[in-house]
């Protein structure tokens, strides 16, 4: 994920950092070309190639295609944003629990179980990274867990719900020994459903794509209708032709390639969401509370 400023109104014309131009450079590039042969065989070969199908039918096409367009891309934006505002209540959920440790559990005689549940918080938010993003997160959980606790969780299927498992456990042995009340107890306990809905949330978003069938239409219609424009235009645009074939099919092909980019939002792409950096913040609250800043 690409985080910056935003750049002027000059210099955003032309930057590519961030663009989506890249992706889709071929594809414009060989309709271009097509419409260039296009155009070059209506000039010299007229009466063989007869092109005089008009606009018309690229109008209604083309319109057509945009609302699919947007449609899909509403729909990507949507579970984009989604992942977005789950990792944004990670980050609210892992500071509560900070902060619900740190009062609830105060004291020396508390510190090594408040230390080892902020531990374990730290190694859930790394280990629903990984998960997300289909990686391993051994080295990340072995800088910050016990060797033995390390272990054990990098064995597991689901590294994340064990770590609330293990938090969980920790606590039920501070109610045990009366060290939680009642109260205190089922405060902790809200704590951690809210995260683990946040795990399920992010889950349901990475396992659940958009039907594959929007994704194939749109494909296979915007090339045919990029590759065939030119067959429309060449007779009234003559060589402007292949400038506005490009222009459409950077328009078309670009929102295609952009929503494929946000329908996956927990992946390396340039427009997914930023999670190294909301893992990064995650990591200083509970340094901080560790007074290992």
């Amino acid at each position: 994920m690409l985080v910056r400023k935003r750049p002027g109104p000059l210099a955003i014309l032309f930057t590519l950092h961030g663009s989506i131009l890249p992706r889709v450079a071929l594809k414009i590039a060989f309709v271009t070309l097509v419409a260039f042969l296009v155009v070059a065989a209506e000039r010299h070969w007229p009466e063989v190639l007869g092109l005089n199908a008009g606009v018309a039918p690229f109008t209604l096409v083309g319109l057509a295609l945009s609302i699919f367009l947007t449609f899909r891309n509403s729909a990507c934006y949507e579970r984009w944003w989604e992942a977005r505002k789950q990792w944004g209540l990670l980050i609210v959920a892992s500071r509560g629990l900070v902060r619900t440790s740190l009062a609830l559990l105060p004291g020396a005689e508390h510190e090594v179980r408040r230390r080892r549940i902020l531990l374990r918080l730290v190694g859930f938010a790394h280990a629903l990274h990984a998960s997300l993003r289909s990686t391993d997160p051994s080295a990340a959980l072995a800088a910050w867990l016990p060797e033995e606790e390390f272990r054990s969780l990098s064995q597991r299927a689901d590294a994340a719900d064990s770590a609330l498992r293990f938090i969980a456990i920790d606590l039920s042995e501070a109610y045990r020994i009366g060290a939680l009340s009642d109260v205190l107890y089922n405060l902790f306990e809200t704590k951690l459903d809210a995260l683990s809905q946040i795990q399920a949330a992010c889950e349901r978003t990475k396992n659940t794509p958009l039907p594959f069938a929007y994704t194939l239409l749109i494909y296979r219609t915007s090339w045919l209708y990029c590759t065939l424009l030119p067959f429309g235009l060449a007779s009234s645009l003559g060589w402007t032709t292949p400038l506005v074939t490009a222009l459409v099919a950077y328009t078309f092909f670009g929102l295609d390639a952009l929503g494929d980019e946000l329908e996956e939002p927990f992946g390396l792409e340039t427009n997914d969401l930023p999670l190294d950096e909301i893992l990064q913040s995650i990591d200083s609250v509970i340094l901080d509370a560790l007074g290992e800043m």
